[in-house]
């Protein structure tokens, strides 16, 4: 218990940290104390200050929602399939934003990131119904592997669909590749404020639900004679993962390994504890989130790389270290 406090307040720390930079490192460096002079008493002459409350306030609240949305998301995915490489992004999240902005895009109907967001929003959320709907008939029907199947299939039906429409509308590709990158530059606050208080929602349940999805984890006999109902937590979770990975995607755009990468992490440093993993997942999920889109501030000056890719990079280092160290069992 000690070391699991412990654990949980240096990741609450590296958030503060994360939380500062965002706020002061940027194409422009400002300081940390007029940072806080623009937090806490505005000067509207002041340059600086604008910045830091018309510009970065927004991004870093919107990037640690998104990291902490999904981190928690695939602590739950990771749990309930007991596998570690499992992620958000399995239920058909990303692909079903994705071409529910492409279509957007490509009809006029919105253009602006303001009118993306509840767009994406409803189109991840519709494709992993979908994707439920698939895994849930047949045998094995709404069992972990029959759901991961479904989505792997529907994200390459959709995927295609999505690339169909962007070869042959070239100005739909250019807008789509900024979104598809994934990046805070540009994000208001206002834009998503509705999936706040959403995605503060989901985590406090997942935290209240989270001794059930433990028992699930030990097997459906030990889950059954503990009196869980193991359809019902398995639907819970699923709504859960959902919307925080479709709440995560629409303020930011498709952000990858996040979901994966830091629950593995925090199950290493705190066990399979599902209540301090979700704890802990959050609050390095969103300091992730943060610290990857200061790096991409200051790597290419004076342009920025989306957070997206820097997360992508990273993850990609972490995926690769994860299936170094798995053991492979011949049967």
């Amino acid at each position: 218990m000690r070391q699991r406090a412990l654990v949980a307040i240096a990741a609450a720390i590296v958030l503060v940290l994360a939380v500062a930079a965002s706020l002061a490192i940027g194409a422009r460096a400002i300081d940390l104390g007029t940072v806080w002079q623009a937090l806490t008493d505005l000067d509207p002459a002041d340059p600086e200050q604008l910045i830091v409350s018309t510009s970065r306030v927004s991004r870093t609240v919107i990037g640690a929602l998104a990291g902490a949305a999904l981190g928690v998301a695939g602590a739950l995915m990771q749990s309930l399939t007991r596998n570690p490489f499992a992620d958000p992004g399995l239920l058909g999240v990303n692909a079903g934003a994705s071409l529910a902005v492409v279509i957007a895009l490509s009809t006029g109907i919105a253009t602006g990131f303001a009118a993306q967001v509840p767009l994406a929003f409803v189109g991840a959320g519709l494709a992993a119904v979908l994707v439920y709907a698939i895994g849930a008939r047949g045998a094995a029907a709404g069992t972990p592997v029959r759901l991961a199947l479904a989505g792997v299939a529907l994200t390459a039906l959709i995927s295609s669909v999505t690339y169909a429409i962007l070869l042959v509308n070239d100005s739909t590709l250019d807008q789509y590749r900024q979104w598809v990158a994934g990046s805070l530059t540009g994000r208001r606050l206002e834009d998503v404020t509705a999936l706040v208080p959403l995605v503060l929602v989901a985590i406090a349940a997942a935290l209240v639900s989270s001794r059930q999805l433990e028992a699930v984890a030990l097997g459906e006999d030990a889950a059954r004679a503990l009196g869980v109902r193991i359809g019902t937590v398995r639907v819970l979770v699923i709504v859960l993962v959902t919307l925080l990975a479709a709440a995560a995607t629409a303020a930011a755009g498709p952000i990858v390994f996040v979901g994966l990468a830091v629950p593995h992490l925090a199950r290493a440093l705190v066990g399979a504890s599902l209540p301090w993993l979700l704890a802990v997942s959050a609050l390095g999920g969103a300091a992730l989130v943060l610290a990857c889109d200061v790096l991409g501030r200051v790597i290419a000056p004076p342009g920025e790389v989306g957070v997206g890719i820097t997360t992508a990079f990273l993850g990609g280092i972490v995926f690769a270290l994860m299936a170094r160290r798995m053991k492979v069992v011949e049967l």
